[in-house]
């Protein structure tokens, strides 16, 4: 008979702190209903302590979920616990997770604290969170690098208070699968409560091991997982979703566990995230890359044209690659695109779907091709994109291989809410074309943002396909990610630009914190 280990995404709080992986409150929304959708048993949807916005979305995500509990974390401090339940408390399934950390390291340096104390803390927190949710998870920060009798006596301690779940951080990445396996059935066997509650494991890819940490601890009796989509995560990320699931599927009969997740929806889900944080999915990511199902070797060709079980131990079907049909085009009509609409997961009402199929309709005029990946972008550009202070009206620019310098003209609305306050015009000169483009808008906010990083993606192949800008700024200490989608790479590129100084107003507004398992 088969054991079950719970699913626990934390791509909107963990991964969502990765360099470039900022999304929106529409974002995230609709990144939660995927999620929701793949069957992932708890998603921690953020950190409401940490920002305005931040608590915003988590309260959002707690109302428009209802088949997955909704976890919001908060620090062992009695003002994180309730404004982490004021966030989650409309949701069907609640859970408060808290936090401290029990490493020598930690302790010493960071809290500095003693062992008495943290003790202290961690039970205080945990009742004051049971008294609020009975679905309470605490987490030992750094538990790879802790003490493991103490580890093991604050277990016993926070389970005695009332945490249902108790998690096991390899929150650097430094653990190796066979020690951390170790640690789990130590826990286990020494923690004299330790049947009731469920072990969890949240791993860190540092080295490289954060999916073969988790499926050790898994096999020594963890019984739920911290993952994210495409392991993405602060510095090397987080353990996959998409490589643990399927490990355990694949080798069932090795761990004999299952768990809830439809593995159809793990490239659909995939997929909705590399559109979201424009990041392409790596060729050769395990699962989900462009390049895990291609065979390019004769032998290897051979073979699979006579048995694909002898290079392929999973079907691209098996894990929801079915390929792209071009199915829209500009004769197809309002109720083709909603159908597509509900294929690719996305809940519209009829104003989002007016809007998305006007822009089917221009795109299929200008593409010979219109494919489930274009549609995509168009929901998220269209739809999901956020709109604050500034907004591209009209823009030209000229390049060239002679004398003249490649320069740009703008106008740009600045907008009061909803409304259109102002329109405000600038040219400017380049060492290139994106160069002046973004001079342009330098001088119509008022200051030059640096430019980290800048990066292009094909939404699709072809010469006529879709591009995906995105860009990274700094200004004044801060940093802001933004995206723009546009069959024109340098229209993308300004709305790229103009979409990381909207995220980078809204950043001033808001005094953010990032806590890291």
């Amino acid at each position: 008979m088969s054991d079950r280990v719970y699913i626990f995404d934390t791509t909107l709080r963990d991964g969502e702190q990765s360099p470039g992986a900022t999304m929106n409150l529409e974002e995230k929304l609709s990144l939660a209903r995927q999620l929701e959708a793949l069957g992932v048993d708890i998603i921690e949807a953020g950190f409401p302590a940490a920002s305005q916005g931040d608590f915003e979305a988590v309260q959002a995500i707690a109302a428009s979920v209802k088949d997955v509990q909704v976890a919001a974390l908060c620090r062992a401090l009695t003002k994180d616990i309730d404004r982490g339940w004021e966030a989650i408390k409309g949701a069907k399934h609640p859970r408060i997770h808290t936090f401290l950390a029990t490493s020598e390291i930690h302790m010493a340096h960071k809290l500095r604290k003693s062992r008495e104390e943290v003790l202290a803390m961690a039970e205080a927190a945990v009742k004051h969170a049971v008294s609020l949710c009975p679905n309470v998870e605490f987490s030992a920060e750094d538990a790879s690098r802790s003490d493991w009798e103490f580890l093991a006596t604050v277990c016993e301690t926070v389970i005695r208070a009332g945490a249902k779940t108790v998690n096991i951080p390899d929150t650097v990445g430094y653990a190796q699968p066979f020690e951390f396996g170790e640690l789990i059935s130590y826990l286990l066997k020494n923690v004299p409560n330790a049947g009731e509650a469920v072990f969890s494991v949240h791993c860190h890819n540092d080295l490289g091991l954060a999916v073969a940490n988790s499926l050790s601890a898994i096999r020594a009796g963890a019984r739920q997982a911290e993952v994210t989509l495409l392991g993405i995560g602060e510095r090397a990320g987080n353990a996959s979703l998409e490589e643990l699931v399927m490990a355990l599927h694949t080798r069932h009969e090795l761990y004999k566990i299952d768990c809830g997740v439809k593995t159809e929806q793990l490239y659909p889900s995939c997929r909705r995230l590399s559109q979201i944080i424009g990041q392409p999915i790596p060729p050769y990511k395990a699962i989900v890359g462009p390049n895990a199902f291609a065979h390019e070797s004769g032998i290897h060709q051979d073979g699979v044209l006579k048995n694909p079980l002898t290079y392929e131990i999973m079907t691209p079907e098996s894990v929801g690659r079915k390929g792209t049909d071009m199915v829209i085009g500009k004769h197809s009509g309002s109720h083709a695109i909603k159908a597509k609409l509900i294929e690719l997961g996305y809940q519209l009402n009829e104003q989002q779907l007016g809007v998305v199929f006007s822009a089917v309709k221009e795109l299929a005029d200008k593409k010979e091709r219109v494919f489930d990946e274009d549609v995509e972008a168009l929901v998220l550009e269209m739809v999901y994109r956020r709109r604050d202070k500034y907004r591209l009206k009209d823009m030209s620019v000229f390049s060239g291989t002679g004398g003249v310098p490649p320069h740009a003209a703008m106008v740009m609305e600045i907008l009061d809410g909803e409304e259109v306050a102002d329109f405000k015009r600038a040219t400017s000169f380049g060492e290139g074309p994106v160069d002046a483009l973004f001079r342009c808008i330098g001088k119509i906010v008022g200051y030059d943002a640096c430019l980290d990083r800048f990066q292009i993606n094909a939404v699709t192949g072809g010469t006529d396909a879709q591009a995906t800008v995105t860009v990274r700024i700094g200004h004044n200490g801060k940093m802001s990610v933004g995206r723009g989608t546009n069959e024109d790479i340098l229209v993308a590129s300004a709305m790229a630009f103009i979409n990381a100084l909207n995220r980078l107003e809204k950043m001033r507004e808001e005094n953010e914190e990032c806590p890291t398992l």
